[in-house]
């Protein structure tokens, strides 16, 4: 399978020009070529084709004063801009069709974009240095942050501008079976949720780091300091790209925290089941703020194509699948219980089960894994209180009782 592996890339002043200007020539090309499909579109004329617009909108518009700007570029840049636009339609025809999730309509790429990209196939001659810089065509060697070795000979290089002004190289390798792991006998699984962020079904709970929420504090200073500067201005722009590396903080804590998770689990056991959650539904909820948080999507995409690159097996149960409702002890189906039910008494067997813990274990049986829920934490433990609850005040508080 293929994946990507992305390392931070430090270019120094004078070489960030460069950059730029492919970023610019692959965003004209990119728009140039959007435009004369949709004027053919409202026309009523075949959309023209990417051969086509490749002689027009790079070889002959090279040749032209407006546009010689163009060959100072590799040439492999325009010509990829033009097959991103021609995935951006595929993609959003087959979500018409109903092949994939649906998509909304190629758009017009602006400057000030939060995310500027170019990508380097093995056309543009691109390479790693014995000194470890990643040499690309007409921008020169970058200084790589190699956080760890490439397992195969990566195909594709994309060069990355985030919001928060950071740089990175995306490679795409190939990865073979050789990363298999060897064969385990446990299989968990796994009920995601709010207050935990994930319970498994041998009774292990997984705290939710909450990662916005404990940077709300110092992103809502940055944001009140954006706020009152001057439009168009200096001061502006920094205070922009200080909100935009606080929010990269968050990001970042919160990636990490899923892959050390979702890497733990599938090394731990042999199949993994979780629930089809109805993230898009939840996140209209008063609770988005909190769904958005965890990030439950990322986090099961992980696990799922985890499970396919070390031989796992992986299980998605139906959203639907009563598993709060059914007792997991003996299978008889209780009913609906609110959400501040966290600890209920089954009216068939008299097992007093945890709501999460029972949810997992009910996954895990949904999904044909062979498990029990003996052993299992049925009552829940004691937990320390928050420290905004903790101890006392050191100066009285007014009474909110009338």
């Amino acid at each position: 399978m293929q994946l990507r592996y992305s390392f931070r890339v430090y270019p120094s002043a004078g070489q960030r020009t460069a950059p730029a200007q492919a970023f610019g020539c692959a965003r004209v090309v990119y728009n140039d070529a959007l435009r004369a499909r949709e004027i053919a579109r409202s026309e009523g004329l075949p959309l023209p084709k990417t051969g086509d617009l490749s002689r027009t909108l790079i070889t002959e518009a090279k040749q032209t004063p407006g546009r010689a700007w163009l060959g100072a570029v590799s040439a492999v840049v325009p010509q990829q801009s033009l097959r991103d636009l021609d995935t951006a339609y595929r993609n959003f025809f087959d979500g018409l069709k109903g092949k994939r999730p649906r998509m909304g309509a190629p758009r017009y790429k602006l400057r000030k974009d939060t995310r500027q990209a170019v990508r380097f196939t093995a056309n543009a001659r691109w390479s790693i240095t014995t000194g470890g810089k990643l040499r690309l065509p007409k921008i020169g060697d970058l200084k790589v942050t190699w956080s760890r070795p490439l397992p195969s000979t990566p195909s594709t290089v994309t060069v990355v501008k985030d919001s928060a002004g950071r740089y990175f190289a995306s490679f795409v390798v190939e990865t073979g079976p050789e990363e298999i792991l060897p064969q385990t006998t446990p299989g968990v699984g796994i009920d995601l949720g709010l207050g935990h962020f994930a319970v498994l079904s041998d009774g292990r709970k997984v705290d939710s780091p909450r990662f916005l929420r404990r940077a709300e504090k110092r992103l809502k200073k940055a944001q009140r300091a954006l706020s009152r500067k001057e439009k168009g201005s200096s001061n502006r722009n920094k205070a922009r790209l200080k909100v935009a590396r606080a929010h990269a903080k968050v990001t970042d804590a919160r990636r990490e925290f899923h892959h050390r998770l979702s890497t733990k689990l599938i090394r731990e056991n042999q199949a993994v089941a979780v629930e089809d959650l109805a993230v898009k539904g939840l996140a209209r909820t008063r609770l988005a703020k909190s769904v958005h948080d965890a990030g439950w999507s990322a986090f099961v995409s992980m696990l799922e194509y985890k499970a396919a690159r070390y031989g796992r097996a992986f299980h998605r149960i139906g959203r639907f699948e009563p598993t709060s409702q059914v007792c997991s002890q003996c299978g008889v189906k209780d009913g609906p219980k609110p959400l501040n039910v966290r600890v209920w008494t089954c009216g068939a067997c008299g097992a007093v089960l945890d709501r999460d813990i029972n949810a997992a274990v009910n996954v895990a049986k949904a999904a044909g894994l062979a498990v029990s829920a003996c052993g299992a934490q049925v009552r829940p433990g004691l937990l320390p209180a928050p420290r905004s609850e903790a101890g006392t005040h050191p100066t009285p508080q007014p009474s909110t009782a009338r």
